[in-house]
C-alpha cells in the first residue's frame, strides 16, 4: 500500500498550474473521500496502538513508526459516522497538518488522480454550519468529498487561537484600511479574523481564490487598491482556483501586481517556501499560529503608517 505514494516527489511539478492529485479512500460505506496528496507522507497498514487514557474519544492511540510517535484519529467517527472497531484491520494515512504529524485510520485507499482546482467544487448550499464537507467533486461519475480538516483539528485537537503577546502600535491609520482573507474553510476563516479583529482592522472573507479575484478586480476598476486593502491573505488549497493561481493571476494584472499577498496554509515545508517564491508571494505562513500572523501583520501596517 505504502507503494501508492511511491512517485509523490515527483508530483510536484502539478502545483501553480491549479492542478492537484487526489488520495482516494473509504471510510465505512460506499461513499468516496479524497485528500491532497502533498499532505500525505506516507499509507501503511494499521500497527498495534498505544492508547492515551483521557484523550478525545476520536483519537484511537498512539503509532510509533521509525521513531516517531503518531497521533491516529477515528475519521468516521471524527465527523459523526460510527467508530471503526479492530483497527488493526484498516490502513492510517499518515498526513502533516500544520507542522504536525497526525494519522488518518481509514477502510481502505483505493488510488491516486489528477485533477483540477476549477473541477473541485464547494459542497452544495444548506448543508449548515455542522457539516465536516469543504468541497466536493466528481471523479469516474461518482461523487468525492473533501473533509474540512482545519474544523475536524479544531475540535480534536483543539488549536489554539489565542494569542499570547500583546498587539503592537503600528500607527497606521486602521479606520481607512482592510484585509482580505480568502479560504475554503469557515473555520479557518473566522480564526483569522478574529485575530485580526483583535488588532483592530476590518476583514473581507472570499471562499476561494475564483471569487477573491473577481473582487480584487471589481474594486481595481473603482481606483487604487493600495489605499485601502492592506494586504491579501490566501490559503492554497481552494476550490475552483487555488491560491498558487490566485497569487500568479495577481501579479499578471497590472492593477493588482503591487498587492501584498500572504499564503496561509496546513501545507507545510520547504517546498511551500520554493512555491512562494515562484509565484511572486510576499510571504508563506503555516497555519495557525495566531502570534506569527499578527507579527507578519504588524509589519506590514507598520510599513503603511
Amino acid at each position: 500500500m505504502a507503494g501508492v505514494l511511491d512517485s509523490v516527489d515527483q508530483r510536484t511539478k502539478l502545483a501553480g498550474q491549479n492542478r492537484l492529485e487526489l488520495l482516494l479512500f473509504h471510510l465505512q460505506g460506499r461513499q468516496i473521500f479524497g485528500i491532497n496528496v502533498f499532505k500525505v507522507k506516507e499509507v501503511v497498514q494499521c500497527p498495534k496502538l498505544t492508547e492515551l487514557p483521557g484523550s478525545n474519544p476520536v483519537i484511537r492511540g498512539v503509532a510509533s513508526l521509525r521513531g516517531n510517535n503518531i497521533p491516529v484519529m477515528d475519521l468516521s467517527n471524527a465527523i459523526g459516522g460510527p467508530r471503526m472497531d479492530e483497527v488493526t484491520n484498516y490502513f492510517i494515512i499518515i498526513t502533516e497538518y500544520n507542522r504536525r504529524q497526525l494519522a488518518f485510520l481509514v477502510a481502505s485507499v483505493e488510488r491516486i488522480v489528477n485533477t483540477h482546482w476549477e473541477d473541485i467544487l464547494p459542497p452544495p448550499k444548506g448543508l449548515g454550519r455542522s457539516s465536516y464537507m469543504t468541497a466536493v467533486t466528481n471523479i469516474d461519475e461518482e461523487l468525492v468529498e473533501i473533509i474540512d480538516v482545519e474544523k475536524i483539528l479544531s475540535e480534536v485537537l483543539g488549536i489554539d487561537e489565542e494569542l499570547t503577546q500583546p498587539v503592537e502600535e503600528t500607527g497606521a491609520d486602521l479606520s481607512k484600511l482592510k484585509i482580505l482573507v480568502v479560504d475554503d474553510s469557515m473555520v479557518a476563516r473566522n480564526q483569522i479574523k478574529k485575530v485580526l479583529n483583535e488588532m483592530g482592522i476590518e476583514v473581507v472573507q472570499a471562499k476561494d481564490g475564483s471569487e477573491a479575484l473577481s473582487l480584487l478586480q471589481e474594486w481595481s476598476e473603482a481606483g487604487d487598491l493600495n489605499d485601502w486593502l492592506a494586504m491579501v491573505i490566501s490559503d492554497i488549497e481552494m476550490p475552483k482556483m487555488d491560491g498558487y493561481s490566485l497569487v500568479t493571476a495577481i501579479r499578471e494584472d497590472p492593477k493588482l501586481s503591487d498587492l501584498y499577498v500572504i499564503l496561509h496554509s496546513s501545507l507545510s515545508g520547504v517546498f511551500n517556501e520554493t512555491m512562494v517564491r515562484k509565484v511572486g508571494a510576499d510571504h508563506f505562513l503555516a497555519k495557525f499560529m495566531p502570534d506569527e500572523l499578527v507579527g507578519r501583520v504588524t509589519e506590514r501596517l507598520k510599513s503603511l503608517a
